[in-house]
């Protein structure tokens, strides 16, 4: 998260630190009211929208996992799916036409290479453990085995698979962090 400045203003926000959310307005308005604006093609009611997003982003920081994604990414989710809400309320809803202008939420090029780059990193990194741990580590989070399982399946003390897990994590954090 100390990479993303967006996301520790979030969580100051959810400990209702007022400096925080005014710097947060700040460092966001700008791109968010592109957003709606975008969207919405009024800007007086942009600029509505963008008072309703903040007083959301306000009310629901605490909601704001920063494993699921970046913070930006987060409101601008928020700002879009009021912006559509909008539309959607508008009396010539009926008429689907600006609905059409909307972004395809499925995952663009961009973000596909992205992800495509992060999951590389995820496999050079578990490439870094030894071939033992790396089984374990993905056997315990990825196929949801317990310590106790674990531990006899590799015949190792409860405790010995409990450090192991805990090592690997931080070696795979570290390697991550890079």
């Amino acid at each position: 998260m100390s990479d993303d400045p967006i996301a520790i203003l979030i969580a100051k926000c959810a400990s209702a630190d007022r400096s925080a959310f005014r710097t947060l307005y700040r460092d966001s308005s700008a791109k968010l009211m592109g957003v709606l604006f975008r969207i919405l093609k009024e800007r007086a009611e942009a600029e509505d929208a963008l008072q309703e997003v903040y007083t959301r982003v306000w009310l629901r920081a605490g909601r704001y996992d920063p494993i699921k994604g970046r913070g930006m990414t987060w409101l601008i989710a928020i700002a879009r799916n009021l912006a559509i809400d909008r539309l959607r309320a508008r009396p010539d809803a009926a008429n689907d036409s600006a609905l059409d202008t909307v972004a395809d939420p499925a995952p663009g090029v961009e973000s596909r290479l992205i992800a495509k780059g992060e999951a590389r990193r995820m496999v050079d990194c578990f490439a870094t453990l030894d071939p033992e741990r790396a089984e374990a580590v993905k056997s315990a989070y990825l196929n949801g085995l317990s310590y106790q399982d674990l531990a006899a399946r590799h015949a190792v003390p409860l405790n010995t698979m409990r450090t192991w897990l805990r090592r690997s994590l931080l070696k795979l954090k570290e390697c991550l962090e890079k």
